[in-house]
């Protein structure tokens, strides 16, 4: 595999990422990202994704304030995953209100619960939910 080939984008143009804390090693999110995305977040040093519901560019923290500063990106062995060390600002990484959104945990596979404290409140950040 030459670095020409790298990352390899899936048959929709997209690759996930996973965003790591640069100084804990916390997993914070999984996303997507597609060509724009990833030139950008390389060139701006901030994290952008792809929404594949809304069908369009974000910026992480556009609306919230809670940017992701980029430390490192790396690809995997096969090219078609992406690891991304960031510095979280403003708070949680996730929508929900915790710092990661991976808060909810299980030790036997069918009961779940809340295993991180909640943040901030999303309603206050982005509106209440529209139905």
């Amino acid at each position: 595999m030459t670095t020409e080939s790298l990352p390899a984008f899936d048959q929709h143009e997209l690759i996930p990422a996973i965003i790591q804390d640069a100084a804990n090693g916390q997993v914070l999110m999984v996303a997507y990202m597609n060509r724009e995305a990833f030139q950008k977040t390389l060139a701006t040093g901030h994290a952008h994704f792809y929404s594949r519901s809304r069908k369009k560019l974000w910026k992480k923290g556009e609306e919230s304030g809670h940017v992701q500063e980029i430390r490192s990106v790396a690809v995997d062995c096969d090219g078609d995953a992406i690891l991304v060390k960031v510095v979280q600002h403003g708070g949680g990484a996730c929508h929900a209100g915790y710092r990661t959104c991976f808060y909810r945990t299980s030790s036997d596979g069918r009961a779940w619960s809340v295993s991180e404290p909640k943040i901030f409140d999303p309603d206050k950040v982005y509106g209440p939910p529209k139905r």
